[in-house]
C-alpha cells in the first residue's frame, strides 16, 4: 500500500523546515508554509504539491483566510484533521492582525524617560531595575523589569539586559531604577553597575544612552553626572 508523501520525502536543501530553521520564516514562500502546516500530501501528490493547489484554489492567501472548515475539505487530499489545523492557524493570524497597536512612547531626554516610568516606580517598596529598548527613532520598543531587590552589580547581570536588546533588535537602551528612600543620589554600587553595562553595550553595537534613578517625584542621570 502506498504511504502519503510526506515532508520528509522531499531533498532536504529544499524542506520548508529546514529552511525555516535556516534561513527564518520569513524567507519562505507561502506555498512551503502551507505546507508546514498540512505537514503531509497524498499517495499521489506530495505535500508541495498540495499545498500548490490549495494556494490556486483560493486565490493565493487572499480567499484562504475567510475559508470554513468545509471549504477547505472540498479540495482533494484535505481531509477534516488538515482543515481543522488550517482553520486554527488562520484564525490565529486573524486574532493577531486585531491587536491594537500600541501608543509609542519617544524618549529624547532623561525628562522624558523619568516622565515615562516616574508614576509607575516611584511608590514602589523594593528597589526594581527596569530597562527601556528603543529603536532608531528612541521610540520603546520593549519595556522589562530585569531585577527586583538590593541593586549589585554581580545580580544585575548585562547577559540579562541585553539578552532583551537582542531579542528586540534595539538600538539603544535606557536603564532605569528607583531608589525607595526617595532621594535619587547615585551610589557607588549604582555607577558600578552603569559602567559594566556601558561596555557591555559597546561590545554589542547596542548603546546605554543612560541610567535614571528615580526618586519621588525627583529623578537623577547618571549621563547628566558625567558617568556616561
Amino acid at each position: 500500500m502506498e504511504k502519503a508523501m510526506m515532508i520528509r520525502d522531499v531533498p532536504k536543501s529544499e524542506r520548508p523546515r529546514e529552511r525555516l530553521m535556516q534561513h527564518g520564516a520569513e524567507a519562505l514562500s507561502n506555498q512551503e508554509l502551507l505546507a508546514l502546516l498540512l505537514g503531509s500530501g497524498t499517495r499521489r501528490e506530495s505535500v508541495m504539491d498540495l499545498a500548490g493547489r490549495l494556494i490556486q484554489t483560493f486565490d493565493g492567501l487572499k480567499l484562504l483566510k475567510d475559508a470554513t472548515v468545509s471549504e477547505l475539505m472540498d479540495v482533494k487530499g484535505i481531509g477534516e484533521a488538515k482543515a481543522v489545523q488550517m482553520r486554527a492557524a488562520l484564525e490565529i493570524g486573524r486574532r493577531i492582525k486585531q491587536f491594537p497597536v500600541e501608543e509609542t512612547h519617544v524618549v529624547r531626554s532623561p525628562q522624558d524617560a523619568a516622565d515615562y516610568m516616574m508614576e509607575e516606580m516611584r511608590h514602589l517598596k523594593q528597589e526594581h531595575f527596569v530597562a527601556l529598548y528603543l529603536n532608531t527613532k528612541n521610540a520603546v520598543l520593549h519595556k522589562k523589569t530585569i531585577f527586583i531587590g538590593s541593586l549589585n552589580a554581580s545580580l544585575v547581570h548585562p547577559r540579562e539586559v541585553f539578552k532583551e536588546a537582542l531579542r528586540y533588535s534595539s538600538a539603544s537602551l535606557i536603564c532605569l531604577h528607583n531608589h525607595p528612600s526617595g532621594i535619587p543620589e547615585p551610589s557607588q554600587e549604582d555607577i558600578d553597575v552603569t559602567k559594566r553595562l556601558q561596555e557591555t553595550g559597546r561590545m554589542l553595537g547596542v548603546e546605554l544612552l543612560d541610567h535614571v534613578i528615580i526618586g519621588d517625584r525627583r529623578f537623577c542621570s547618571l549621563k547628566e553626572k558625567g558617568y556616561l
